[in-house]
């Protein structure tokens, strides 16, 4: 008899939505979301068209003004070299630095500069470190293949 009552008022209490059973969030939260924003769907999709040409606008406009910020800076780059001219000097230390670090670079993108660097490593430490990461790979997949 308690069970028969108990299960009278609990679907009475489900039925009121007060608790006690499962929620609808279904109902509560619409799947279309031009009816979340209380549109109908053409009003929905003209009002995305808006907003998307809205948004190709203020970006057109922010690379226009970033291209005249640009332009701008260089014409006062342009201007300050023309203006320094020839009194421009530069130490002679630096530029003895950039020339050999130059000279270093060529040397190293030659052909001739990648045998050297081959002649410099050491073979055997190579070869190890070979060996252990070909080890490593092994025992991974040794530890993820049960076939191995």
């Amino acid at each position: 008899m308690s069970f028969l009552l108990k299960s009278m008022v609990s679907s009475q209490v489900k039925n009121l939505g007060l608790g006690g059973g499962e929620e609808k969030t279904e109902e509560a939260t619409p799947a279309d979301p031009a009816a979340a924003a209380g549109m109908t769907r053409e009003e929905y999709e003209e009002y995305q068209k808006q907003v998307v040409e809205e948004k190709m606008e203020r970006d057109a406009d922010f690379l226009h003004k970033k291209a005249e910020r640009a332009t701008l800076r260089s014409e006062q780059d342009e201007n300050l070299i023309q203006m320094a001219g020839d009194d421009v000097d530069v130490p002679e230390e630096l530029l003895k630095m950039v020339d050999e670090d130059a000279t270093e670079e060529e040397e190293k993108d030659s052909i001739l500069g990648q045998m050297q660097n081959l002649q410099n490593m050491d073979m055997d430490q190579i070869k190890e470190k070979a060996q252990a990461t070909l080890t490593e790979i092994k025992s991974k997949a040794e530890e993820k293949c049960s076939v191995m």
